[in-house]
């Protein structure tokens, strides 16, 4: 049985805190992989003691990640990543429903289909699409250049995942108009997402055709990792909703980014104050 080590990672993190984390894991080594992250050699990969582990991290705010020693990025195939509040930083819909003094409504909606409560992620979709209706399309635009940022880490894990030949997907339950701008920026392979109805130069307050949900998004994932032969253990996913859980079950390297509970207790790892560049940390060159 392979060795396991202990990646663990906060933005400031402290000599103590690698201590505390190395004493904990019964770590034979420690092996600072900078400011911010360092990596326990041989540590003691039981059940329990990785319990403790966990629930030490989020008591003390660093992210933990178990991980095969000899474990590479390029042993990798696929990444697969949310959009919305997972490789940028809003949900794409509040704020274009800012722009109609609707944003209270629509975020109410979100939050509760994100944590899980709303079981039928198209109707809710549905919806709060239909607060857009009359919106010009204009507003897209400005919602991307005023309100859309990358989150923390999101290029340099692009960056790294293609340089180790990854092929990365942006499968989202937001909208093509700002995947597909993505896409193009941080140069993916692939991006899905709905597709807003528009009539004239404003929102009709429709998708047009089929929702990408849950199960369409884990179908989309599928797809995309056939098509390159790639096996669970050779995918990471990335996600940060209910939405997302279907397709994070389908990744050996799921990752819960800053994401609601429900997530967070499904995923197999979570980023929850390492930027999305943290994933990089886990593998050895």
């Amino acid at each position: 049985m392979r060795p396991f080590n202990l990646v663990v990672q906060s933005p400031a993190l402290s000599t103590e805190a690698i201590e505390q984390a190395a004493a904990l894991a019964e770590a034979t080594g420690v092996k600072r992989l900078g400011p911010t992250a360092a990596r326990l050699l041989g540590v003691d990969g039981s059940s329990a003691t990785r319990d403790e582990i966990r629930a030490w991290g989020e008591r003390v705010a660093v992210d933990t990640a178990y991980i095969a020693a000899g474990t590479r990025l390029a042993d990798c195939k696929v990444l697969a990543m949310d959009m919305d509040s997972t490789l940028i930083n809003i949900e794409c819909i509040d704020e274009i429903a800012a722009f109609g003094g609707v944003k209270e409504q629509v975020a109410a909606i979100t939050e509760a289909a994100m944590r899980g409560e709303i079981n039928d992620f198209a109707e809710s979709l549905r919806r709060r699409v239909a607060y857009l209706k009359g919106l010009s399309t204009e507003v897209l635009q400005a919602v991307y250049e005023q309100k859309l940022q990358l989150n923390p880490g999101a290029q340099e894990l692009v960056s790294g995942a293609r340089q180790a030949g990854i092929r990365i997907l942006l499968v989202s339950g937001g909208f093509t108009f700002f995947t597909e701008k993505l896409k193009t920026r941080l140069g993916l392979d692939a991006a899905h997402a709905n597709l807003l109805e528009t009539s004239s130069g404003v929102l009709t307050g429709s998708v047009v055709g089929r929702i990408l949900d849950a199960q369409g998004k884990a179908e989309t994932l599928q797809a995309f990792a056939s098509e390159f032969g790639a096996r669970p253990d050779e995918i990471i996913a990335i996600g940060d909703g209910a939405n997302d859980l279907k397709m994070l079950a389908l990744a050996d390297y799921s990752v819960a980014y800053r994401a609601k509970p429900i997530v967070r207790a499904q995923a197999r790892y979570a980023l929850n104050v390492a930027g999305l560049d943290g994933v990089l940390n886990w593998f050895e060159a």
